[in-house]
């Protein structure tokens, strides 16, 4: 079992262990952990040579969401940093300090709801050259809803990872499968590599979002083209087509 996956299973197990499955449709942690590796993602800053994130979190709760976490808060937050650290570490991500998770209360959100801010702090050791600035305030805040499952009179079990369909990527008669998230580049450190020129070293990511993929071009020097428009975010379906510099590529979805 992954480190990603233990962690999330004492997420659950937090969660779970006080609550049981009746609390479908509020924050659940394991939720907060995958949004805020998605915070993490979205908001990387890269330099000549590494891929700076931020390394503090704002999680802003509506207040019955927060009080039901109150009896293993602190635990909640060592998870969720341990979470991050993780993350960080398997994408090869640089952290100025490890990463902080604090909790927030908002009276404006509805039960299910909350909202991420993140910042990027430089800590108590000199920066290395070339990192970010620090960020004086927070950046905007996202805000996501819980994902609801059917409770019937019984248990309901959540669909299986074995039930999803696998991503393949196709170009220049050659196929890739696509785990969770897969880096598309010329370097030979990317996942997919494409030795195209007119490809940039790590030019977009495709990344499982719930039953689907998604593309995300990552800030590449020739973008991604979908039938000649240029797109920043692409959803990928069963036989989505688009081009990376100058290579065709071809979506296709497989059953496990």
């Amino acid at each position: 079992m992954s480190v990603l996956r233990t962690i999330e299973s004492k997420l659950e197990s937090l969660f779970e262990g006080v609550f049981g499955r009746a609390f479908r449709t509020n924050v659940q942690p394991v939720e907060l952990a995958r949004k805020l590796a998605k915070e993490m993602d979205d908001h990387r800053s890269v330099s000549v040579s590494r891929v700076y994130v931020p390394n503090e979190y704002t999680v802003y709760l509506s207040p019955a969401d927060r009080e039901q976490f109150a009896s293993f808060e602190e635990s909640l937050q060592g998870e969720l940093q341990d979470y991050l650290a993780e993350h960080a570490r398997r994408e090869r991500y640089v952290l100025l300090t490890p990463p902080r998770v604090k909790l927030e209360s908002d009276a404006d959100l509805d039960i299910g709801v909350f909202g991420i801010a993140t910042r990027l702090v430089r800590g108590a050791k000199p920066a290395p050259a070339g990192a970010p600035a620090e960020e004086a305030m927070p950046g905007a805040t996202m805000v996501y809803k819980a994902v609801e499952a059917p409770i019937a009179d019984g248990d309901v079990d959540e669909p299986s990872a074995e039930a999803r369909n696998v991503g393949v990527l196709t170009f220049a008669g050659r196929r890739h499968e696509l785990g969770e998230r897969a880096v598309i580049g010329r370097s030979k450190d990317c996942d997919v590599q494409i030795p195209d020129p007119n490809v940039s070293r790590r030019h977009a990511e495709v990344r499982r979002e719930g039953d689907g993929y998604v593309l995300v071009d990552l800030d590449s020097t020739n973008g991604v083209e979908v039938d000649g428009r240029r797109v920043k975010r692409l959803e990928l379906h069963d036989g989505s087509h688009f081009t990376i510099g100058s290579t065709e590529v071809v979506f296709t979805e497989d059953s496990e």
